[in-house]
């Protein structure tokens, strides 16, 4: 499958024709992080040439990340939006050959374009009038003057959401019009030998069985689920420890389990098996930079929590379109539990360090029709008492 990104993209000019520059951001759309960056200083030209020139920049950024990615441009410029779109034909020559050039960084429909209003487009805006003021001072934009900017501005600035989380609906259940929401019922698997320990333990590691406690603990929640009554479905991480969690509880309720591959723990690499604290000592520096970033990966070519919430959301997409108006008994890991959790709630990547998910752990997010999505259980564990 290929990877989706969206690009926004800016361009001013000081004057028009004036003082000159653009800017563009590509962005996961599953997670709102900010994947790349580019911004210049031009010299005169006018709004639209350097809007156009932000488009290039920001397509060019896109593929240099993935050259088979499906992209959707965003810009408050309904001028370029048009004219590459195809509706509006291009009359200035100054326009041409900068369309053209756009046209060529991707195939044909591969890209698609939609406009958003001024105030949706804050981060390309902010990047081109970066890049005119450094220019006015004689210097080049640069990635890290934008990081130092961004940090100043706190951390919802450094990986803003794409947008506004909608208001969940009141109370527990959707409105009429909405329809039965789709339901994942988010179930940790059970202990392994490494669980109490508290080692790392994720797809790259030795794929350890459930131990016997961690047995007990999955015949206890099926139990439990089977005296509610309501999994429609069982689908389950390809790991050892969650298919056997998922078919002791499908058993129970004598439904098949289906694997979903994009449900695995993320890779920890060279810390598969330590303790955090071997971790550190170890490590050092390649820890901090992790629990600094969720774009960080783990030593020895691990999976950043970044890379990991793009193929849950895919996941996730694909089980609402299997499943809808169902509920889905989701047999899962810590960090693909809470990275849907924290999708659901519109949270920074950064809540992902502050939620605790027990072993044999149930959690329950609705999705509605509409998009909203609701929390509705969290590292609940009074199955297993």
């Amino acid at each position: 499958m290929s990877n989706r990104f969206v690009v926004e993209a800016d361009g001013g000019s000081r004057g028009n024709p004036g003082p000159a520059g653009y800017g563009a951001v590509v962005l996961d759309p599953a997670t709102g992080e900010t994947l790349a960056e580019a911004a210049e200083y031009i010299g005169t030209a006018t709004n639209n040439v350097a809007e156009y020139r932000g488009l290039i920049a920001g397509l060019e950024a896109a593929r240099a990340i993935d050259p088979d990615a499906e992209i959707q441009v965003r810009m408050d410029s309904k001028l370029v939006v048009e004219q590459m779109s195809g509706r509006w034909k291009i009359k200035h020559p100054d326009m041409k050959p900068l369309a053209a050039q756009a046209k060529q960084v991707f195939p044909a429909g591969r890209v698609a374009y939609k406009w958003i209003p001024r105030e949706k487009n804050k981060h390309a805006d902010r990047l081109a009038n970066e890049a005119m003021d450094l220019g006015k001072q004689g210097k080049r934009w640069e990635p890290s003057r934008s990081a130092a900017a961004l940090a100043d501005a706190g951390p919802a600035a450094v990986e803003e959401p794409l947008a506004e989380p909608k208001a969940a609906p009141v109370g527990w259940a959707a409105p009429a019009d909405l329809g039965t929401p789709t339901t994942f019922v988010l179930l940790r698997h059970g202990e392994t030998a490494l669980t109490p320990q508290k080692r790392f333990s994720g797809s790259g590691g030795s794929d350890p069985e459930l131990s016997p406690a961690g047995r007990r603990q999955a015949d206890a929640v099926a139990a439990a689920l089977a005296a509610r009554g309501t999994i429609q479905a069982v689908v389950s991480s390809p790991l050892r420890r969650c298919r056997e969690t998922a078919e002791a509880v499908a058993a129970r309720l004598g439904l098949d389990v289906r694997v979903e591959e994009g449900l695995r723990e993320a890779d920890f690499g060279a810390w598969e098996g330590l303790t955090f604290a071997e971790a550190r000592e170890r490590y050092p520096e390649d820890l901090d930079a992790w629990l600094g970033s969720t774009k960080a990966a783990p030593t020895g070519g691990g999976e950043s929590f970044a890379a990991v919430a793009r193929r849950v959301a895919v996941s996730r997409d694909k089980l609402l379109a299997r499943y809808a108006g169902r509920t889905v008994l989701v047999v899962t890991h810590v960090t693909p539990i809470k990275t849907l959790v924290r999708l659901a709630l519109g949270a920074p990547p950064e809540a992902l360090f502050r939620m605790e998910l027990s072993a044999a752990s149930l959690s329950a997010v609705a999705y509605y029709a509409d998009g909203n999505a609701s929390l509705r259980l969290l590292n609940d564990t009074s199955s297993l008492r």
